[in-house]
């Protein structure tokens, strides 16, 4: 994919947030209304609900949540998950409200941050700002990622969420980003901002982002891309958060479009044994939803990662924030 290296300011569209899929998550939420959980993810009241699906093919939706609530069921720690596909009119939700440490996803946040305060000034991003978003997404960066924190500050950057209707996410106050406090909910919104006509995100905006994140290094591909479809273009960002008391907070937000797909999916992880483990779940999901929705022909190289040499070893570091420069 290739875009304009200058993100240009155009007519603003109508927002289409996907009305049935706030339906979905309070049905969801309401299913097991005990199961808030504090931001490191280290409560014991893990959610027992099953998934729950909704789509036009009744058939589809059907075996969908049996198949993805039978695969959560079986695996240790918390998960949660939230999805679209636009093409089938399909949404799910697992557990979608519950809390979680951001770590590196919140960077796409930040990215959506600084493009909607350029299309407020009027202008294209600078040299500069392109640098700084395109090592964030591309890379990870986290000293590019503290910068454009502190240039857009909490205002800005809560001016964002309430535009994008992330009413559930929590910047964390004292400048550790990596601790913002998440919900797949919410996420999935940020998703569907991301792939669709609104006023908050202008078109030259949304194809910016998903270009970055369409260029993601092949180390950082993991996650919600395993089992894609060949022939769909793959949008992708992780987060990998080890906490000094212990346990890994893995996250993956991916997107799917071309070639007749257009669906997204969060699946946001806290509790399990190790980084390996924590991205083996998600792809275990994620490979089951491109399975329902995208068909059976997995991208070379996305299938299910068993070789933990393949993964980080160590944290990505988003828990250091804005205090530690």
């Amino acid at each position: 994919m290739s875009v304009h290296t200058h993100v240009r300011r155009r007519k603003r569209h109508t927002l289409t947030m996907g009305m049935a899929l706030a339906t979905l998550l309070s049905v969801a939420t309401a299913a097991h209304p005990a199961t808030a959980s504090t931001g490191g993810g280290a409560s014991a009241d893990w959610p027992t609900a099953k998934v729950v699906c909704i789509s036009a093919d009744r058939l589809l939706s059907e075996r969908l949540a049996k198949d993805l609530t039978d695969l959560i069921e079986a695996q240790a720690g918390r998960t949660s998950l939230a999805l679209y596909d636009r093409t089938t009119d399909t949404e799910c939700s697992y557990d979608a409200n519950g809390s979680y440490d951001s770590a590196s996803i919140v960077k796409v946040i930040v990215l959506g941050t600084l493009l909607r305060a350029a299309q407020d000034e009027n202008r294209d991003l600078t040299e500069t700002e392109r640098k700084l978003a395109e090592k964030m997404i591309t890379e990870s960066d986290n000293d590019s990622t503290t910068t454009l924190w502190r240039q857009l500050g909490l205002p800005r950057i809560n001016d964002f969420l309430r535009l994008a209707g992330m009413t559930n996410t929590v910047p964390d106050t004292e400048g550790y980003w990596g601790l913002t406090q998440i919900n797949a909910a919410d996420e999935i919104k940020l998703t569907r901002l991301l792939t669709s006509a609104n006023p908050v995100l202008d078109e030259d905006s949304r194809t910016y982002a998903l270009d970055l994140m369409n260029r993601v290094i092949p180390a950082q591909r993991w996650g919600t891309p395993a089992g894609a479809p060949n022939d769909a273009t793959v949008h992708v960002k992780n987060g990998w958060l080890q906490r000094s008391a212990g346990g890994w907070r893995v996250h993956s937000l991916g997107v799917f479009t071309g070639r007749g797909h257009d669906y997204g999916m969060v699946v946001l992880t806290a509790d399990k044994a190790n980084m390996s483990t924590s991205v083996g779940d998600i792809e275990d999901i994620a490979a089951k939803v491109h399975a329902h929705l995208g068909g059976s022909r997995p991208i070379p190289g996305y299938t299910h990662r068993t070789d933990p040499i393949d993964l980080p070893t160590a944290s990505d570091g988003s828990s250091t924030g804005e205090n530690a420069n």
